[in-house]
């Protein structure tokens, strides 16, 4: 896709870090941009910030929940009559011992960061195919999902799995929809919220026994919370998916140490040993 103007795009978790972004550099483009976040404070400032910019209005939206993402496709249908680029985007974080979460910390990140995709793509796929012009599917991933480090280990489950479905939806598209392409977004430390994810962490995922606060816990989420603090600017990735969109390109990666920390992992795989401690320093 190379014409842009005039085109709608819709971006989950949009209300903030590199969803934001994302709608910042659509509207630049001359997009029609629709909005969907569960944080309704937050999504009705970004709305109001953003219609400065151009046509732009968004829908609190619970990724976890088809009927969410299902009504905000028929949101952003009713105004503006179709949509060409869609960012599963919507994002989690809880670390610990893997042993020691609790099955919330499971059930709350794979709820947002798997099924949140799992509902995106099952939504907009099918309108693209219909539509039968120029569309794309944008996933966000992470670098973890090309890498695998202790105590964050539910959030790389998550996200391998983001990049393993993005992967196969590839080669489904090209046989079925060859119209829709589709690229996985893999930041790595970015200046985002994602550190303080708790803040949306819904009741059916706390109750007294949901978190349990351990010293890897504190120590794995200080780490992110400094790394995020000097992280690049979230208009970095936005325009990394500008560019992908642009060059049909699937695999949106980092060039910076995490991209070393997966050419290890991968070495390990190629030479069947057993993983090496290898973090992005």
């Amino acid at each position: 896709m190379k014409d842009f103007a005039e085109k709608t795009a819709v971006i989950t978790g949009g209300a903030s870090g590199i969803g934001r972004a994302m709608a910042e550099r659509f509207l630049s483009l001359g997009m029609n941009v629709v909005i969907g976040d569960i944080e309704q404070a937050m999504l009705d400032e970004a709305v109001q910030a953003l219609q400065a910019r151009g046509n732009c209005t968004g829908l609190r939206t619970d990724v976890s929940q088809q009927g969410d993402v299902d009504a905000l496709a028929k949101f952003a249908l009713d105004s503006f009559g179709a949509i060409h680029i869609a960012c599963n985007n919507a994002g989690v974080f809880a670390g610990g011992v893997l042993w020691e979460e609790s099955l919330a910390d499971y059930r709350w990140q794979m709820d947002v960061n798997v099924w949140g995709v799992v509902h995106g793509v099952r939504t907009f796929v099918p309108l693209m195919k219909e539509q039968g012009d120029e569309c794309h599917i944008v996933n966000t991933a992470s670098m973890a999902a090309v890498t695998a480090m202790p105590y964050s280990g539910i959030y790389h489950m998550t996200k391998h799995a983001v990049l393993a479905m993005s992967e196969s939806l590839y080669h489904e598209l090209s046989f079925h929809a060859p119209n829709v392409k589709v690229s996985v977004l893999c930041p790595e430390a970015i200046s985002t919220g994602i550190a303080q994810s708790e803040r949306n962490r819904p009741q059916q995922y706390s109750g007294a026994d949901d978190v349990q606060q351990t010293d890897e816990r504190a120590m794995v989420m200080q780490a992110l919370a400094d790394s995020t603090a000097a992280g690049i600017g979230p208009e970095v990735m936005a325009q990394r998916v500008h560019e992908a969109i642009v060059e049909e390109k699937f695999y949106i990666l980092s060039e910076e140490a995490w991209r070393d920390a997966a050419n290890t992992r991968l070495d390990d795989i190629r030479a069947g040993r057993n993983p090496t401690f290898a973090p992005p320093i």
